[in-house]
């Protein structure tokens, strides 16, 4: 693979290069872009302000159909530090999205990684990377406060540190050279150490997301397919160690929230039970149905929510789209090979996308949902950048390319594509998408300025916020009322009560003094 050489000898330059262009896309303007601040964000905030200010963290919080803790609990943090600003949590999103990105990068390198030649892991991980960096969908789900995009980040993590853990075995194992005693026993306690690291990170995410649940599918087929691919009883003793720890750690981790449920399992499934699939009529059309549109959301016709998606745009660049498909192909080749060539890495990148998509088509709501399948983000752009070197290659096997000059062209040429890529992801978020005024209505802006006009307002002057918008009940008031009391800090009775800001139903206007300054939020 000495074509690749160029591009990979610099890895690291180039991973800090890819990081620069992902947070540039996920942090700049964020105070601006997304416009408001949508009254699901909006209680996650209220709900980890409150609970800092109070010291009463959850590991749930059953409001609003119920949300898990760590998320509120983090962006809380950072709000009581910084102040009701939509951008605050935002970032921390954002934040979560680049450690996303190099997390792809350490797991594309080793899931890759024993497939020779190690050269072209090193350029799958890349590449892989940059087109997640500069996704239009990951970007846009990294500047919206919502707890989903924890969910890639720490599966992503967590199964980075499996595969290290399982793959340092192999590369352990058992031989007659007594001078090798040593580098085994390190070599062993080294996968140990990862195992325990990506328990943790796998257990985390079980605090993040309704649609990871689905994950420990995908975890058991990892080990499944570790220990059925070595036939030395050694190893297999060693995997069984190694993912006995990692299972453990990540239990433990996870336990808070599964005490929970177990005291409160009305809370375990929220709504899920009210959209699922299996409650309509015709439960198999509709499966077949959502099947359908989320193999399509990819490359043909995406989520229709502009809070979600330039609305039915499709989830992929077209490029990378086909890049995803060829990726799918060869994958798919490769597993129906009757040579040795490696199936691993596609055996679990398949499991991985049939697993993440459960969640997505057994729900009867809002079809294709991009936010529901944000955890099916990783594997396609691993698949993508996979696709991508394959053309890569098959490019210069050809004649035209011995020539060194046509070489340097072909490799000019690669990196011009790539900066396209990138300016094609600036266009449609920060022009495209956050220009369209659509994306106004859909991340409720208006109600951000009704918040700010009373703040300005004295605090001696009798406020009265009348809600007439429907929606889940919080507390006796209409969810969304939760935007206005984000950005004027009054969640609480006492906050209100402080602030001189009340907010009423309809039916309460009598409440209203003479004096009285009075919004209708509808």
């Amino acid at each position: 693979m000495s074509k690749l050489s160029s591009i990979v000898k610099s890895q690291w330059l180039i991973v800090f290069v890819i990081l620069i262009i992902a947070s540039f896309l996920r942090l700049y303007n964020i105070v601006e872009l997304p416009p408001g601040l949508y009254p699901d964000e909006a209680i996650y905030a209220n709900n980890g302000v409150e609970a800092w200010e109070t010291g009463n963290l959850k590991v749930f919080y059953p409001e609003n159909n119920g949300r898990e803790g760590l998320w509120p609990n983090i962006i809380g943090f950072f709000i009581v530090k910084f102040g009701h600003e939509p951008w605050v949590p935002r970032s921390v999103a954002a934040v979560f999205g680049i450690l996303t990105v190099l997390g792809t990068y350490f797991l594309t390198r080793e899931l890759f990684k024993l497939r020779p030649p190690d050269r072209q892991a090193e350029f799958i991980a890349l590449l892989s990377s940059f087109l997640l960096a500069v996704s239009f969908w990951h970007i846009l789900f990294s500047r919206i406060g919502f707890r989903a995009i924890m969910a890639p980040f720490f599966l992503v993590w967590g199964i980075y540190f499996l595969l290290a853990s399982l793959n340092k075995l192999k590369s352990t194992a058992p031989n007659n050279q007594n001078n090798q005693s040593l580098v085994q026993l390190t070599g062993q306690g080294r996968a140990i150490l990862f195992s325990l690291f990506g328990g943790i990170f796998y257990g985390f995410g079980f605090h993040t997301y309704i649609a990871y649940r689905a994950t420990p599918l995908l975890i058991l087929t990892i080990l499944f397919y570790y220990w059925f691919g070595n036939k030395n009883w050694q190893i297999r003793k060693k995997i069984l160690l190694v993912a006995s720890g990692y299972i453990l750690i990540a239990i433990i981790v996870a336990a808070p929230l599964g005490l929970y449920f177990l005291q409160n399992p009305q809370d375990f499934f929220g709504r899920t039970t009210q959209i699922s699939v299996f409650n309509s009529p015709a439960p198999i059309k509709d499966l077949t149905v959502n099947i359908l549109k989320t193999a399509g959301m990819f490359n043909f016709s995406g989520d229709y929510n502009w809070r979600h998606n330039y609305a039915g745009k499709p989830e992929l660049f077209w490029p990378v789209g086909i890049l995803f498909i060829i990726g799918t192909i060869l994958g798919t080749k490769s597993i129906l090979r009757k040579s040795d060539f490696p199936k691993l890495p596609f055996l679990i990148l398949f499991a991985w996308l049939i697993i993440a998509a459960l969640p997505v088509v057994v729900s009867n709501e809002g079809m294709p949902h991009a936010l529901r399948a944000i955890i099916m983000i990783p594997p396609i752009f691993i698949l993508a950048g996979f696709g991508g070197v394959w053309l890569y290659e098959q490019f210069t096997k050809l004649r035209i390319f011995t020539n060194i000059r046509i070489k340097i062209f072909l490799l000019s040429t690669f990196y011009f594509l790539l900066s396209i890529l990138v300016f094609e992801a600036y266009n449609t978020y920060f022009i495209k998408w956050g220009q369209n005024y659509n994306v106004q209505g859909a991340f409720s802006a208006d109600y951000v300025q009704i918040g700010r006009e009373l703040n300005s307002l004295p605090k001696e002057t009798p406020k009265y916020v009348i809600v007439e918008a429907g929606g889940v009940d919080v507390r006796g008031i209409p969810m969304p009322a939760q935007t206005v009391m984000f950005i004027t800090d009054t969640f609480t009775p006492e906050k209100q009560k402080e602030k001189n800001l009340f907010y009423i139903l309809p039916e309460q206007k009598n409440q209203i003094l003479e004096n009285g300054y009075v919004v209708i939020l509808n």
